[in-house]
């Protein structure tokens, strides 16, 4: 079987669980402020591409995150989670350090191309991003940096191959 046959037997329609970690949008929408713009984007973009997809946003704290989390893998209709904030290198931000260690298989290859494009696009800092992807039971997470082009940029990199990542994350 060819490459591209195999390609075709992929999902074409998921559901993307968004997840927007954040101190200060968090503390907007609890005053009934939603001023979230790349958590926006990423459904933007998933329902431009013909996907569903829900948002939630949830202030920088392990156990928020972790619950988040949880929640959307235990629905087995969510097919791929996508965080956005977090990442980077300041004391509050703690995506990473929730996220991964709950990778089964971590794919780190996303945010090796992510800092590179990054790189390309803005130069060194580019490096202060810890963006990541992996598999949590059967589930393709994306851990993506909390700028709206460092969004923009992920997700012209996780859309074109997100159902064959999911099909592959099911097998």
């Amino acid at each position: 079987m060819s490459f591209e046959e195999h390609r075709k037997k992929a999902p074409k329609k998921l559901r993307i669980a968004v997840l927007v970690v954040s101190d200060t949008r968090s503390a907007a929408m609890e005053k009934g402020l939603d001023e979230d713009v790349s958590g926006k984007i990423i459904v933007q973009k998933a329902r431009e591409s013909g996907h569903e997809a829900l948002r939630m946003i949830v202030p920088d704290e392990k156990t928020k995150i972790r619950r988040a989390v949880k929640e959307f893998l235990k629905d087995d209709r969510i097919n791929a989670i996508i965080i956005t904030g977090g990442t980077g290198i300041a004391r509050r931000d703690v995506t990473i350090e929730t996220i991964t260690p709950l990778y089964e298989k971590e794919l780190p290859g996303f945010g090796e191309i992510l800092r590179r494009v990054g790189y390309d696009m803005v130069g060194t800092p580019a490096l202060l991003t810890r963006a990541s992807a992996g598999i949590i039971k059967g589930k393709p997470v994306f851990c993506l940096p909390g700028a709206p082009n460092a969004v923009e940029t992920g997700m012209s990199l996780i859309l074109p191959e997100l159902g064959h990542i999911v099909k592959h994350a099911r097998e």
